[in-house]
């Protein structure tokens, strides 16, 4: 950490700023950005579409999910549940700012994304092509990626993942005599 002091009329500035952890610091916000915008894609879309998520995930022309097995609305509903709670946890670790929970945030991810992954990498739907086949399992292989980034780049010890607000401290002013 590095601590500056800087002199103000009637008082002093102090910054502190984690320089050496900049760069992790940044890269975890970033790897949590990218899980909560798609955890809340994919939630919101499976909560409030089921069906059109259940024909139509991810999109562009691709159909991960129908090749997969016959419909569940229940099931549909709860997956995005799940994604919308990991959402949840994610961007409270953006807000939170601290390292310990962005490792719980990342360690969630990790709990859904290695049995995901293993799922997806040895149960190939008969209908998939092999390209989509590969995506999916890219995909599903990014989620593990994104979790363990989150839990094994922060520093040790619960810092912020930004830096602290400057305070400014003020001196009573004296009183001429």
């Amino acid at each position: 950490m590095r601590i500056s002091v800087e002199g103000k009329s009637g008082g002093v500035r102090v910054r502190m700023r984690f320089e050496q952890f900049r760069r992790r610091l940044l890269i975890v916000r970033t790897l949590l950005a990218i899980l909560a915008v798609q955890g809340a894609i994919v939630g919101l879309w499976a909560v409030f579409a089921p069906h059109s998520w259940y024909t139509s995930f991810p999109g562009f022309g691709m159909h991960w999910i129908s090749a997969d097995g016959p419909y569940n609305h229940h099931l549909a509903g709860d997956v995005g549940a799940f994604f919308l709670a990991l959402t949840a946890v994610t961007i409270a670790a953006l807000v939170i700012n601290g390292t310990a929970v962005a490792r719980v945030a990342g360690i969630g991810w990790l709990t859904f994304g290695l049995p995901h992954v293993v799922y997806h990498a040895f149960h190939k739907p008969a209908e998939m092509g092999a390209g989509t086949f590969t995506l999916s399992v890219l995909a599903a292989a990014a989620l593990v990626i994104l979790g363990l980034g989150c839990v094994v780049i922060p520093p040790r010890g619960d810092i912020p993942m930004s830096d602290p607000a400057p305070m400014d401290i003020r001196f009573p002013r004296r009183r001429p005599r």
